[in-house]
């Protein structure tokens, strides 16, 4: 009775006024209060508590899919004043899933999908009594399992923002840039301004205005054009266009990722009543037989698809972590990210329209057959539209994204019922998506039909191939219109997936499952020794003794396998040499490979035990020659073409010292480690911000006393973080290694390890010590 009392009190508190403050967002991150299974604990968001558990093969309800964390429920609770503003709102990136929202006691939203944002208004449910606190409650249900391939996480691991508005004001992702007749001397520029009058009176607006930063646009409307004062009734929506031209346009491309800024205010008797700013790119894309161009110029697309955790960090989604991914991205040489198989953050869309990374925004693995027990297809007849507009409405601003995918290797593919649900989700997208870019989709055929699903690939404007691109040349003489690409390949496919792109125009790109190493899937990509578990990791009761995959050009502290140079060199000409050692069968064991895996190969020239025997040197390059010295002296010259696939192979007696390859573009050296010295700690910055949001990641190796990785060092390390900052994780690349990444204890894997600090919400610095068996290694973060 008494909330039923305060909640009229607020009805009654709730008058409308023209010229009221403009939206605001504020970060509702810090202060919750998280409780589960009896205990409560002080969080700030993001958080993932299946990170802090930790993995358990024995225990773990998301079984080998989801890496055997726990899942389970989860209550979030934070308390606040009612801030100023007509309407209030909560914004939420990302929840792990099931989410159910509270305020002052009252269900206030729900939201089910756990990779899509949401909105929830808190305006009826909120107290005006500047006495009385406000508690929202987010009860997070991610119990019933298992519900996915990979790891999901669990809870509110992306961030959630406070809103505030007038009652007239600018619908959430109302503001739509398009261009088009886009050339080096003009383009075409159209804002369209959505509307909405949520007061319960007639509002009357006199105009919306558009104003530019970063270049001179002039309006292509007639006089007087645009000046449309109208009026809304309550609830009434509408829509405002604006049509600009602009003289030589900066092209958004991958070297030069330009984006320009657009602020909207929309008049309300002679006054601003909303005003809202937005990002955009000038750039053209276009798809056919003949390839892909970016602003008219072709471009064969190297891509990686990447799932949405950030490895030792799990699911949770802080801004520096989503820009270190595609920053990783970049520097390992590819061009465009597959967003598997769900939508990303803003943060990591961001990251790609200031780096300059393509991406491929995919919104589901699965639709109305089940992939696992408790999956989306549960939800996706109530829930499939709701979901893929707020994927495109979000994401349709940034020039990295171009195109859209509407799902991933769907199980009922043989039904032909699954073509009305390809054209019905093409629809929902093109329903709030302006710029035409294309649709896509993964097929893949797990037996011998492929031809069959013909009338399917024809709904999708370019036919995603997942391991079927052997098909090619059959499929385009079917049908020459085709435009494919390979949404998965098989990452030792490198070089015969680099040919087909290059070869075939119709064929305009390879997307490498995957790009980085991830958790879940447990197992996918490893190689093993003869005696241990057999079989692939999706073999029935999974590989237990991984919790995560092995199967990414680039593994979770960051390290570049040689497999990701390997690739750069082929897409991106590289002509420097690079130097590999692949292991001898029978050093460890002897080795068995798996579909995803490519045979262990390692910067190292430290095979105690081997010596005399034969191994095998990798060089790559795109000169046409390589010598190769071992301690000074020639072991052979061997010749590079594409006929050995820009590999010179090497095969002679170990010794140890120094290797060296040498090319008419440069030198490689690799040489023998002697045994550990010191850690060396290298934090990719050495200031970060002091928002409580802001990381730093720091690389660990044990080095010798010339500063050379010892490159099989298992070393045990004790982690501590003191001043301004929070250690997050210590963590090595080793999918075996089951000690949690949030615990202070790390053993380095290959000599090497990653450490992440997070920064406090005050200036100063943060000390960080990592002590072992060697001198303790320290460095210092500064917090400003």
């Amino acid at each position: 009775m008494l909330v039923l009392q305060r909640l009229l009190t607020t009805a009654a508190v709730l008058v409308a006024t023209v010229g009221a403050s403009a939206q605001k967002q504020t970060l509702f991150d810090f202060g919750w209060e998280f409780e589960q299974n009896g205990k409560t604990i002080n969080v700030d968001l993001p958080h993932d508590w299946d990170i802090y558990a930790g993995p358990d093969a024995a225990s773990g309800a998301t079984k080998e899919g989801g890496g055997w964390y726990p899942g389970g429920k989860g209550e979030y609770r934070k308390t606040f004043k009612t801030p100023v503003g007509e309407l209030v709102r909560l914004h939420f990136e990302g929840v792990y899933q099931q989410a159910q929202v509270f305020v002052n006691g009252l269900q206030a939203g729900h939201h089910t999908y756990g990779y899509t944002p949401f909105t929830v208004d808190m305006t009826p449910f909120l107290y005006h009594d500047e006495e009385e606190d406000n508690e929202v409650v987010v009860k997070v249900n991610n119990a019933v399992q298992p519900n996915c391939r990979w790891y999901s996480g669990s809870g509110i691991y992306r961030h959630v923002w406070l809103q505030t508005m007038p009652f007239v004001h600018i619908e959430e992702n109302g503001i739509m840039v398009s261009t088009s007749d886009i050339s080096d001397s003009q383009a075409t520029v159209m804002v369209t301004v959505a509307v909405v009058n949520e007061a319960d009176s007639v509002r009357r607006i006199d105009n919306v205005e558009v104003a530019f930063e970063g270049g001179i646009f002039k309006s292509a409307q007639q006089e007087g054009a645009g000046q449309d004062a109208r009026e809304l009734k309550p609830g009434e929506k509408a829509t405002f266009t604006r049509k600009y031209v602009i003289s030589k346009p900066r092209l958004w491309s991958l070297d030069d990722p330009y984006r320009y800024q657009a602020t909207v205010r929309l008049k309300e008797q002679g006054k601003t009543a909303d005003r809202r700013t937005v990002r955009f790119g000038i750039r053209s894309i276009s798809f056919d037989t003949t390839g892909f161009r970016l602003n008219g110029k072709p471009l064969l697309i190297n891509g990686a698809c990447v799932h949405h955790d950030d490895g030792v960090l799990g699911a949770m989604a802080f801004d520096a972590a989503e820009v270190r991914k595609v920053s990783l991205m970049k520097q390992a040489g590819f061009n465009l990210i597959r967003t598997s198989h769900n939508p990303s953050t803003t943060a990591f869309l961001n990251a790609c329209d200031s780096l300059g990374m393509l991406v491929i925004d995919e919104a589901f693995d699965g639709w109305r057959s089940s992939k696992t027990t408790y999956d989306y297809h549960l939800v996706f007849d109530s829930c499939c539209r709701s979901d893929i507009h707020s994927m495109v409405l979000r994401d349709r601003l940034h020039p990295s994204v171009i195109s859209w995918s509407i799902g991933n290797e769907v199980i009922e593919r043989k039904d032909l019922r699954v073509v009305t649900t390809a054209r019905q989700l093409k629809r929902y997208v093109r329903e709030v998506d302006d710029q035409q870019r294309p649709v896509t989709e993964a097929l893949c055929a797990w037996d011998s039909d492929w031809e069959i699903y013909d009338p399917h690939a024809e709904v999708l404007d370019v036919v995603g191939y997942n391991y079927m691109m052997h098909k090619h040349e059959s499929d385009h003489q079917r049908d020459p219109s085709r435009v494919m690409w390979q949404t998965e390949s098989y990452p030792r496919d490198a070089f015969v997936n680099w040919s087909r792109t290059s070869d075939y125009p119709y064929i305009v790109g390879d997307i490498v499952w995957t790009g980085l190493d991830y958790l879940g899937e447990s197992g996918i990509g490893r190689y093993y020794y003869e005696g241990e578990t057999e079989g692939e990791h999706y073999r029935q009761g999974g590989q237990p003794e991984w919790h995560g995959a092995y199967c990414g050009d680039v593994d979770i502290t960051g390290w570049r396998k040689p497999i990701s140079h390997y690739r750069d060199m082929l897409w991106n000409d590289i002509r420097k040499p690079y130097i590999a050692v692949k292991e001898p069968d029978g050093y460890h064991g002897r080795i068995k490979e798996t579909q995803w895996s490519v045979w262990p190969t390692w910067e190292s020239w430290n095979w105690n035990g081997w010596e005399g025997k034969p191994i095998e040197v990798e060089v790559y390059t795109k000169d046409p020659s390589v010598a190769l010295y071992c301690n000074g002296k020639l072991m052979d010259t061997k010749q590079v073409s594409r006929d050995t696939e820009y590999k010179a192979v090497f095969r002679i007696d170990y010794q140890p010292g120094e290797l060296k390859a040498v090319t008419n573009s440069g030198n490689a050296i690799l040489a023998t480690a002697d045994r550990p010295a010191r850690l060396r700690l290298t934090p990719d910055r050495t200031v970060i911000a002091a928002d409580g949001q802001d990381l730093s990641f720091i690389t660990v190796e044990v080095v010798d006393k010339q500063g050379r990785v010892v490159p099989d060092a298992a070393l045990p390390c004790a982690v501590s973080v003191s001043g301004c900052g929070q250690l997050m994780a210590a963590a090595s690349a080793d999918m075996k290694d089951f000690e949690p990444s949030v615990s202070t204890q790390v053993t380095t894997w290959k000599g090497r390890a990653l450490i992440v600090v997070r920064s406090a919400r005050q200036t100063g610095s943060a000390k960080v010590a990592v002590r072992s068996s060697l001198p303790t290694a320290t460095t210092t973060i500064k917090i400003k």
